[in-house]
């Protein structure tokens, strides 16, 4: 600035009057003509350069070239022709004014290092966008890498446009760089941590985009539909979008429910509270009465036939139910519920299939229900375990058992 001030200083105040007015028209009309120059060719090179390469993008079969359309790699492309042009003629029309000359080169070096900052940034996210519609790279942290390779171009360039306002070396400016690392440090440490976050994800195969993830502490719980570089978004099944810092999920504990998904079948766990006092051994008659159903009836001629071969074989006083072996009414429930759920569509035959009875509570005894369905979209999940459960809730009245219900008498 100083400079530039003493040059117009000399301009008006040393030289005569005229003279000095002249001068000034002069690189008045140099700047004016460059100015129109620029215009022209830029204009040009954007109407035709820019129009060849839509046509030949819009008839080509590969994807590529319509990404590098869309982030407008040309429209860089086209500006940087008509600028190179201008830093070439500056010398020829500024010859007698070195001053002017040196301002405008400067200038004109700051706008190409600042388009050719765009064009990479352009070009970046060209193969962003192509990646993510391959199949193979439709679930990896692309913008992650992105990001972290922008912020060292940008800080390249910005040591290139101060090395060319100042006049300095580049090299002074990576020295002063280094002394400042820690600083830089501090600043960008969320950065660093993501980008390290970042690599650790990929590699590790830790969280893909379309996983679906639930992180209490943040009340993540959906699919997650970004990962860059500082953060994780999550779309919960409400909608709503919950955004968790990327280093979380390597300093964090988080569910990802992928292995699920990838798996052949979703979990179906859920129990019934059957009420103890309903429980009991089962009559001859209560046993005659229960071959009746299709699914117990080949069970229950032969565990009876087994039943009856013991207690006589070993004399046993049958004149009360507790002596010898006996069915329960709970126990061929339980096997009714596994022969239910062997027989039903819509449970994977190949994972566990299993009803098992758990501790006694104080509201009765949890018959549980574990399964796997082999369908896994969750509306249609939860219809197969709602129809179970319909299904075996109906059926419990036949083995004379009841479930527990907490009933609370109101006074008046």
């Amino acid at each position: 600035m100083k400079d530039l001030t003493r040059y117009f200083y000399k301009l008006f105040v040393s030289k005569g009057t005229s003279e000095n007015i002249s001068e000034y028209l002069n690189v008045l009309i140099g700047i004016t003509v460059l100015a129109i120059i620029l215009f022209i060719l830029d204009f040009f090179m954007r109407k035709v350069f820019i129009s060849i390469f839509k046509n030949f993008a819009s008839k080509s079969k590969n994807t590529f070239d319509d990404y590098l359309v869309k982030n407008k790699t040309f429209n860089y492309l086209a500006h940087i022709i008509p600028l190179s042009f201008t830093i070439w003629i500056v010398p020829m029309l500024f010859s007698g004014f070195p001053t002017a000359e040196k301002y405008l080169e400067i200038l004109f070096d700051i706008m190409i290092i600042v388009l050719l900052i765009l064009l990479v940034r352009s070009v970046l996210r060209t193969f962003r966008d192509y990646l993510k519609s391959l199949n193979s790279f439709k679930d990896k942290p692309i913008d992650s890498y992105v990001q972290v390779f922008m912020i060292f171009v940008w800080i390249i360039g910005i040591i290139f446009i101060f090395s060319s306002m100042t006049g300095k070396s580049i090299w002074t400016f990576l020295t002063a760089l280094g002394a400042m690392s820690a600083v830089i440090l501090l600043i960008f440490k969320d950065t660093i941590l993501g980008f390290v976050s970042s690599i650790q994800v990929a590699v590790n195969d830790t969280v893909r985009i379309g996983d679906w993830i639930t992180m209490d502490k943040y009340q993540a719980d959906g699919d997650v539909i970004e990962i860059n570089l500082s953060s994780v978004k999550v779309q919960n099944f409400d909608k709503t979008i919950t955004t968790i810092p990327t280093y979380y999920l390597t300093s964090e504990s988080f569910r990802n429910w992928r292995g699920m998904m990838d798996s052949g079948g979703r979990r179906i766990k859920r129990a019934l509270l059957i009420k103890t006092a309903s429980i009991s051994f089962l009559s001859l008659e209560d046993v005659q009465n229960l071959e009746k159903v299709a699914l117990l009836k080949e069970y229950l001629q032969n565990i009876q036939l087994q039943i009856d071969t013991y207690n006589k074989s070993n004399k046993i006083d049958k004149s009360i139910s507790i002596n010898g072996r006996n069915l329960t009414n709970m126990g061929v429930f339980r096997t009714y519920v596994e022969h239910y759920l062997e027989n039903h569509p819509y449970i994977n035959k190949e994972m566990t299939i299993m009803s098992r009875q758990l501790a006694p509570t104080a509201q009765g005894i949890p018959l549980e229900i574990y399964a796997f369905s082999n369908d896994k979209v969750w509306k249609n999940y939860e219809k197969i375990m709602a129809d179970i459960f319909d299904h075996l809730l109906s059926a419990i009245p036949y083995f004379n058992l009841e479930v527990f219900e907490l009933n609370y008498e109101v006074s008046k």
